[in-house]
């Protein structure tokens, strides 16, 4: 039976950290705060710093939610602890600061649950199977499944917009030269992977979700090309002001664009930005809606 609870989840990724509460209705989640806040967790880097900063936002979260009346919460971790050298201080100060463990999730259990979150987000899923991208800021995930059965495949490759944007986006605005090195980059990660047949496809991560502003829900080769076209020509802070955007997602931006665009040829479909992702999968999980099936269940 369905729990009727107020529950929350507070997702450390390498590019921001969030928080999502939300109760359980008969059409799904009804959202009731939502948060972001940047905490660049660079891979590789070992900075003391980082772990202080990051108990400090999760702390903050934690509080929040409770304050809201969150009956449970959930601290999940993706990339940004997965290969961090300093994962234990990082994981130990953000529990310290939450009061609840912080689980790392393996790239599989992330699949898993950014499908359900898709799947939960959706008035009317697709019969057939469909893909989901999921462009993070230290990963990237591909995945393949039905409503009905669940996940049926999923591919992980360590890029995501962050590292993508660490590596080759140095300019503002990034010069020709440095998007033609990132996009390079981007199509060489997913290179290789043959994801089975979908006939829909849908994207999740901050990345798509900022993107909708350029381009609306739909995101096509062709649409790819207007936004990145944009964001090409113009100062962060022009972009910022003119889209409503955080200047460290500008940013980004232009990677996870480029990331978006080799999952797109790689599942062969169109992207539609999905409403829901891993936050709502984990929800979704603690109210007793089926997760779609597979490891984090």
């Amino acid at each position: 039976m369905m729990k009727t609870l107020r529950c929350a989840c507070v997702d450390i990724g390498s590019n921001t950290t969030r928080l999502l509460v939300a109760e359980a209705t008969d059409a799904g989640l009804r959202e009731v705060a939502a948060e972001r806040r940047f905490v660049h967790l660079r891979l590789g880097d070992s900075d003391p710093a980082r772990a202080p900063a990051l108990a400090a936002v999760v702390g903050a979260q934690a509080a929040r939610a409770r304050a809201l009346g969150a009956e449970t919460l959930r601290v999940v971790a993706t990339a940004a602890l997965r290969s961090a050298p300093d994962r234990e201080a990082l994981a130990a100060a953000a529990e310290r600061a939450a009061g609840v463990p912080v689980e790392v999730l393996s790239p599989e259990e992330e699949g898993h649950l950014a499908f359900a979150g898709v799947i939960g987000s959706l008035d009317r899923p697709p019969m057939g199977p469909m893909g989901v991208a999921d462009i993070g800021g230290g990963s990237s995930e591909l995945v393949v499944g039905t409503a009905r059965d669940g996940v049926s495949w999923i591919a992980s490759v360590d890029v995501g917009s962050g590292i993508l944007a660490d590596r080759h986006l140095h300019s503002d605005p990034p010069t020709p030269q440095e998007l033609a090195a990132a996009g390079a980059d981007a199509a060489a990660a997913l290179a290789g992977i043959e994801p089975p047949p979908c006939e829909h496809a849908f994207a999740v991560g901050g990345s798509a979700t900022s993107l909708r502003l350029l381009v609306g829900d739909e995101i096509s080769q062709a649409s790819l090309d207007v936004a990145l076209a944009a964001l090409a020509g113009l100062p962060a802070k022009v972009v910022t002001e003119r889209y409503g955007l955080h200047a460290e997602r500008v940013r980004l931006l232009p990677a996870g664009l480029l990331l978006l665009r080799a999952a797109a040829a790689a599942l062969d479909r169109p992207l539609h930005v999905a409403r829901g992702g891993l936050r709502e999968g984990v929800l979704l999980q603690e109210f007793g809606r089926p997760s779609t099936g597979g490891p984090p269940a």
